[in-house]
């Protein structure tokens, strides 16, 4: 049986999102990238515009959510809620050229449905130049690798925030009281590393991952929804109180840490994957456009405000994730807890995208009844890969900033802009558009580059000591 085969037979091709699954397996996420089983236009399992806007919410909030503010300090208080707003707009118009590229090659193929690999495929095969039309089956194949090495990233970004989280909860434990009012820094006892803490929740993990059933896994979905919701609503309640004064903070950070903040940024707006699959899904797609740039000007004022008011409140000594900034009492230790709870079901789900593209590949070399054994070894692989890169870096705001400066850049900024010049460059394009894509293009390169080589400098040369306190004001 060949992989292709396979995939279409056994599997349910998620290269194109990282949507969480909400229904069961014939009303899922296998609908949006089968042709077969396209539905749309008052079909009984179609999402209204309200389910696809929540589907879009949710998509975007996790762990590089809770890493703006530090991205702030990276910026300034003052350049770091500007540059998001810029990304963000740039990273929406990059969603929009997605969608109408992949429009528009629905119509010339006559086809119902394109996804991201596919979308940019077609556009290869568009390019003027032979040598790209050639190759062009190399675009999907590219797509599906970023893909992988996006979600495996946030995998990776999972592991060091369970890791820390629980790290210091645990050693806070003796000093935990049901005083969350007084800004006290406390002293933390000294357990286990925090790489030892992502060995012990490997096996758990492990077997979170051997779940291979969409019904079982919305359930997961929705407890983590759940856990994180409450969560982030405690986070701001802390946050918009009593915030210091804020004219000891920079304006424009160093422009050194400049490239740390691009990275956790464009890892936080790295919801592209999402974009076509969502909208296939809807009832009405026609609406779709409106939904998007609602859906995402809720997304980054979410970002921006959590941001600011999280390096208002902390200050300097804000972390790599801003619970670990939050008072050590019950309350928000709870807090914590809640949101390592969401993140941990959440690996799953975000496990999904890599493995239905990666499984195939090795299960359909594998004899009739060894099929089962292989996936679920391949799975316990990639499992331990993304542990092992996690204890190599174990600094949670280096892994979420190199992940996005690797991967999400790639995805987000520099691939739609491109896919635009080859999809409509022989059809004739206004040379203002192509300046336009080829800037976009050149500033997610110039990102990856710059934003890899920081975050690595900074693991291998660290300019100061990562926090380990847990402190709860900025002036303590």
């Amino acid at each position: 049986m060949s992989t292709q085969r396979l995939r279409n037979e056994d599997y349910h091709d998620y290269s194109s999102t990282d949507v969480s699954p909400e229904e069961s397996p014939s009303e899922g996420l296998n609908n949006f990238s089968s042709p077969s089983s396209y539905q749309r236009f008052g079909e009984s399992n179609s999402t209204t515009w309200f389910q696809t806007l929540v589907h879009l919410l949710k998509g975007n909030i996790g762990t590089g959510l809770l890493g703006l503010p530090l991205a702030v300090k990276n910026a300034g208080i003052l350049m770091g809620p500007l540059s998001l707003l810029v990304i963000g707009i740039v990273a929406v118009h990059c969603m929009g050229i997605l969608v109408k590229c992949a429009h528009h090659f629905c119509r010339r193929l006559n086809k119902p449905f394109v996804d991201y690999g596919e979308t940019v495929m077609y556009g290869l095969e568009s390019s003027p130049s032979s040598w790209l039309r050639n190759h062009a089956h190399w675009g999907r194949h590219l797509v599906d690798f970023f893909l992988i090495v996006t979600q495996l990233g946030f995998c990776c970004v999972y592991f060091v925030f369970l890791a820390d989280n629980f790290k210091q909860v645990i050693e806070a434990a003796n000093g935990t009281t049901n005083n969350c009012h007084n800004n006290e820094t406390v002293i933390l006892t000294p357990t286990m590393d925090s790489r030892l803490y992502m060995l012990a929740f490997l096996p758990f993990v492990v077997l979170l991952v051997f779940i291979r059933n969409l019904r079982v896994l919305s359930i997961f979905s929705l407890l983590a929804n759940i856990t994180m919701l409450v969560s982030l609503v405690m986070i701001y309640q802390f946050i918009v109180q009593n915030i210091p004064d804020p004219s000891r903070l920079p304006l424009v950070a160093p422009w050194k840490t400049y490239p740390l903040f691009f990275g956790t940024a464009i890892f936080a707006f790295e919801g592209i994957g999402m974009v076509l699959p969502l909208e296939n899904k809807m009832k009405d797609p026609r609406k779709f456009p409106l939904i998007l740039y609602v859906g995402m000007a809720i997304i980054t004022a979410l970002y921006i405000s959590l941001g600011s008011l999280g390096y208002l409140q902390f200050g300097a000594n804000i972390q790599g994730s801003i619970t670990l900034n939050l008072p050590n009492c019950w309350l928000y230790q709870s807090v914590k807890l809640l949101y390592s709870i969401g993140i941990f079901f959440t690996y799953a789900i975000q496990f999904y995208v890599p493995a239905e593209i990666i499984l195939p590949f090795f299960v359909s070399r594998a004899p009739e009844h060894c099929e089962l054994v292989v996936d679920l070894f391949v799975r316990t692989v990639l499992v331990c890969l993304t542990c092992v890169l996690a204890i190599l870096i174990p600094r949670l705001d280096l892994v979420i900033s190199l992940v996005g400066s690797v991967s999400s850049s790639a995805l987000a900024l520099i691939i739609p802009p491109l896919l635009e010049i080859t999809t409509y460059y022989s059809e004739g394009m206004s040379p203002l558009i192509v300046v336009k894509d080829a800037l976009i293009s050149i500033l997610g390169f110039v990102g990856f580059v710059v934003g890899t080589y920081e975050a690595l400098y900074e693991l291998i040369q660290p300019s100061s000591a990562p926090i380990f306190i847990n402190s709860t004001s900025a002036f303590v």
